[in-house]
């Protein structure tokens, strides 16, 4: 499929009946096995990405042109619609979103991803008026294109540590008014509190970040309560390192074998490829 047609498919998944999973890949092998397992759509992973390159996920690491080259790739490797996670859109103002969301479209990619997080630990979520301005740039920058594209807002109060739901739901009631296709808040875990995303949001798709690491719920039980998309974000990721790491652990020195400790959380990644 051509650009084009990926656009139009990855926006028809999102209205057909039922729920996809849209599978995370942070290089071009990655994303070609998926496709090959029949996964029907692709998202890119920030913090995969950044760890694959030897980073931690953290604000100013990858910078956009990383972004864009890791998306590039992964375009060339698989005929899958791919969508980008592209953080707060490399930058605070609302025209860094709109570049950011134009630069994507340019490069082939189906949709994309904005959040309302500054990467700043001393004020990590924007003011709830501005992050709304930011979606409305992105959304312009969506209709110029003139073709499918699928833009999904994220509200990230509950990965940067506030455990803050109404707000959440305000924040992302206000970017589907502003014209986001789908909507999303990484780092809800009860099942009641996704149920009540859905409910506020509809018609809009909503997507899941669903831990691999937590059995309380899954795919059949997501799509009852009305989720369209589930991502992994960097599980896939985490989960083939660390079963390297359990492998290749019984090749180390007899002495050394009881000091190994693997690294497999998202915070035991960021500690290992902090700069030195």
């Amino acid at each position: 499929m051509n650009h084009l047609q990926r656009a139009a498919r990855f926006k028809e998944l999102h209205y057909r009946p039922g729920l996809f999973v849209s599978a995370n890949a942070w290089d071009a092998g990655s994303a070609r096995l998926m496709e090959h397992m029949g996964f029907e759509a692709i998202a890119t992973t920030s913090a995969g990405m950044a760890f694959g390159l030897a980073k931690p996920d953290q604000p100013g690491e990858v910078s956009r042109e990383d972004a864009f080259k890791n998306a590039g790739q992964i375009l060339d490797s698989t005929s899958l619609p791919v969508s980008a996670d592209l953080m707060n859109g490399f930058g605070d103002h609302p025209e860094d979103c709109a570049i950011t969301i134009k630069l994507a479209a340019s490069a082939g990619l189906s949709g994309a991803s904005i959040e309302d997080a500054t990467g700043k630990a001393e004020d990590p979520i924007y003011a709830f008026k501005y992050a709304v301005e930011r979606v409305k740039a992105a959304v312009n920058a969506v209709k110029a294109l003139n073709r499918p594209f699928i833009l999904t807002a994220r509200a990230e109060n509950f990965l940067s540590g506030r455990q803050d739901l109404k707000d959440t739901i305000e924040r992302l009631i206000a970017f589907a008014e502003a014209g986001a296709d789908v909507l999303f808040a990484p780092g809800l875990s009860a099942l009641e509190d996704i149920t009540a995303v859905v409910k506020a949001v509809q018609p809009k798709p909503v997507n899941v970040l669903l831990s691999l690491d937590q059995s309380a719920y899954g795919l059949k039980e997501l799509e009852a309560v009305g989720v369209k998309r589930v991502s992994l974000g960097s599980g896939l990721f985490r989960a083939a390192y660390g079963a390297m790491q359990d492998m290749a652990s019984s090749f180390l020195p007899a002495e050394k074998q009881p000091l190994f400790s693997p690294v497999k959380t998202h915070g035991d990644f960021n500690q290992l490829f902090e700069r030195r």
